[in-house]
Formats: structure tokens, C-alpha cells, sequence
């Protein structure tokens, strides 16, 4: 009696016992993941998330929804909140103010290794006495997966981001390239609902973090997982998410595709955030009318072609934006709705495009040209751009006119 009560007091602890345990949690996860395709429910829902470190808040009111095998990137300055709020959807960072909820189920109170994601850390995070194999396998024996199980998903993996000749190899004997992929596919064999990245690139030279980048697009499309993704860098923003998260003070400033944000930015401080090189910004007046005006000094710019909010023009102090790659020159700046003669101050070769610096009502104006046209400082020629394709913004509150 004793001998059956010891039994099953250690069952639950057991190889067997752990497996069994793993195959219910599955099939649970299995059944979760089909509500959600069902019925929209998103991957990863954020609810009136607040979070303070002492007098000083990180997170404010923030909510957000990551849907189905969506890639979400989270975007903005050192500061902003942004691997915090990650940290909070990981279980890393324990949440006082709000819930959080991945495929349907409120995890704010689960721990990190129940709320079947995948982190990769900005480290890499190996274990340098193991072998690529034996990082790759770690957490999976440790939950009890069955060993042929193990196998599949590391050959699975291997073959996916093609480290298969790695896999006897120690973290010291890769380069950090290979290193980032191991780390990736740590995550990758765990078959997990969603994947986070926190800043994964950031540690690798501007070669590798290109080659990589086009590795993680593939990655997602060959799995369709749901992803979110954390980066400082605008580009990795641009060519990875099918959604970016601007973030700034803790709050989501646009949340919308990447050409929406490049387009049509909700505010000056995301307009200058995106883009690369920044847009140039006109300080002056709008003057409202049939065919409103933005006067700044001696510069007059028509607007009837601009597409105000639904508030329209409202006369007052405000910023034009105008990107680089939105301006002409030669034949066909003279053939914009605006244009203008202006003196060469600066050139800046950057391979295929040249960065030129004028001066555009006593303000610092840059615009790029193709740079086979060898331009020289003192130099003068019409420029010329079409304020539809420019943006408007309120002096005082920075929004979007």
C-alpha cells in the first residue's frame, strides 16, 4: 500500500508523467489555437496595460492587438517602453495594471514557460559547454518531450534555417551570425503559438543584420506564426511588419501598415521618427480659404491639393513636412504646384543617392538626387515637390491637420 501510495504521489513527476502532461497541454493549445481562427480572436491582446517603476511610468493605458500570424513591430527610441511592454506579454515583468491575453485565454498571471511563446533575447544566450543540438534540446527535455519527438522538431528546425552542419558544433566554434540563428532556432522548436524578438539584430554588423533580416521575412512566411517584434531601427521596421507599433513615452503613438505610417503620419514625432533621411520641417501659417495657403516667410505652398482631416484647414501656426524623396529638381521642379530656385550648401554622396542640403525659408532643406548628377556647393537650380504628398501639422500639439 505504501509502495502504490509513493507511486502516485512521484507519477506526476515522472518521464511518462511529464509527456502525458505535455500531449494534454497540446491538444489544449491545438483546440485554442482553432477558436482563434474561427472566430478572430487575436494572438496577443493587451488591455489597459499600466506599469510604473516607482514615480516613474513606463507603460500608460496602453492597449493593442496582434491578430493570427501577424508580424507586429514594435518601433521607437531607447525609453519609449517598447522591450518593457514585451517583457510584459513574455510573463518576464510582473503586470499590476491590466491583462494580457494570447489566443483568447487571460495569461497576466501565468508563468512565462505556460504561456507557450518563443523569445529570442537581444544575447544570444547559448549554453557554451553545449552543442548546437543540445541548446536546441535543452528546454524541450526538460519539459519531457519524447526523445524521437526531439529529433523531428531539431531536424525540423535545422533544415529551416539551414544550420544543419552547425548542430555538433559549440557556440564558441560560430560566428554571430550562426549564433543568432541557433538562438532563433531555440525558439523555433518549441512549437509555440507566438514568437517575441527583442531586438535580435542589434549586436550584428550592418551585413549580417541585412542577411538576417531577409531570413526572419522568410521564416515568417514559410510558418505564418504570429511574431512581435522589437527594434529601435526603422528599417528592420519598414521590410519586416506587416503592422508597426510607434511607440513613445509608453503610449502607442500609429499603430498602421508601413506605408500608411511613411504616408500619412498621425503626428510630427512620428513623421520625423520614420524616414531615412528625416523629413524637412517648414514652421509658419495656414491660411484657410477656397484654396488654403502655408505661408512660412517668402515661401507660399497652395494646398488645395492636400488632403486635410475631417476638421479641414483651420487657420494658425503650423509645420509642413516634406520627405527628401518627394522633391525634384531639374525639368520637373518647375512642374510641381510648388517650386523654387534655391543654392546648393552641402552634398552628401550615399552610393546610389545623393543628399543635398539648401536653405528653404531660412530653414535647413534637404532632398536627394540621383548621383550620377554631380552637383557642387554654390551651384543654383529649381527644386519643386507637390503638397499632396506632403504632411501638415499643428505647432503646438503636433497632430496631424
Amino acid at each position: 500500500m505504501a509502495g502504490s501510495l509513493v507511486g502516485k504521489l512521484i507519477a506526476p513527476f515522472s518521464r511518462a508523467g511529464r509527456a502525458g502532461r505535455t500531449a494534454r497541454q497540446t491538444a489544449e493549445r491545438a483546440q485554442r489555437r482553432q477558436l482563434g481562427e474561427n472566430g478572430d480572436v487575436p494572438s496577443v491582446s493587451v488591455r489597459d496595460l499600466s506599469l510604473s517603476f516607482g514615480s516613474v511610468s513606463v507603460l500608460e493605458h496602453l492597449d493593442l492587438d496582434v491578430m493570427p500570424g501577424e508580424f507586429l513591430v514594435l518601433l521607437g527610441p531607447s525609453g519609449c517602453g517598447k522591450s518593457t511592454l514585451l517583457n510584459c506579454i513574455a510573463g518576464l515583468i510582473d503586470v499590476a495594471d491590466g491583462q494580457i491575453f494570447i489566443n483568447g485565454w487571460n495569461v497576466t498571471w501565468e508563468e512565462p514557460k505556460d504561456r507557450h511563446i518563443g523569445m529570442v533575447f537581444q544575447s544570444y544566450a547559448l549554453y557554451p559547454q553545449m552543442s548546437v543540438r543540445r541548446n536546441l534540446s535543452f528546454g524541450l527535455r526538460s519539459a519531457g518531450v519524447p526523445n524521437d519527438e526531439i529529433e523531428k522538431r531539431i531536424a525540423r528546425t535545422a533544415e529551416i534555417l539551414q544550420i544543419g552542419l552547425l548542430l555538433d558544433r559549440k557556440p564558441s566554434q560560430l560566428s554571430g551570425g550562426q549564433r543568432q540563428r541557433v538562438a532563433i532556432g531555440r525558439a523555433l522548436v518549441r512549437d509555440v503559438d507566438v514568437f517575441l524578438f527583442d531586438e535580435p539584430l542589434s549586436n550584428l554588423d550592418a551585413k549580417l543584420r541585412s542577411e538576417l533580416r531577409v531570413e526572419i521575412k522568410r521564416l515568417h512566411q514559410k510558418l505564418a506564426n504570429t511574431m512581435v517584434y522589437v527594434t529601435h531601427d526603422q528599417i528592420e521596421a519598414m521590410t519586416l511588419a506587416d503592422r508597426i507599433a510607434v511607440m513613445k513615452d509608453g503610449r502607442i503613438q500609429q499603430l498602421d501598415a508601413p506605408h500608411e505610417i511613411y504616408s500619412r503620419p498621425v503626428n510630427r514625432f512620428v513623421a520625423g521618427f520614420i524616414g531615412s533621411p528625416q523629413m524637412n520641417f517648414l514652421t509658419g501659417e495656414l491660411e484657410p480659404g477656397s484654396a488654403p495657403v502655408f505661408r512660412a516667410g517668402d515661401v507660399h505652398v497652395p494646398l488645395e491639393r492636400y488632403a486635410f482631416d475631417e476638421q479641414g484647414a483651420v487657420s494658425g501656426r503650423c509645420v509642413l513636412g516634406v520627405r527628401p524623396e518627394n522633391v525634384t529638381i531639374g525639368a520637373d521642379g518647375p512642374a510641381r504646384l510648388f517650386s523654387r530656385e534655391v543654392e546648393v550648401e552641402i552634398v552628401e554622396p550615399m552610393g546610389a543617392d545623393t543628399l543635398v542640403w539648401t536653405k528653404l525659408a531660412n530653414t535647413n532643406f534637404a532632398f536627394l538626387v540621383d548621383s550620377e548628377l554631380r552637383l557642387k556647393v554654390g551651384e543654383r537650380l529649381t527644386i519643386g515637390f507637390d503638397p499632396g504628398r506632403a504632411s501638415l501639422f499643428d505647432e503646438a500639439t503636433g497632430a496631424r491637420l
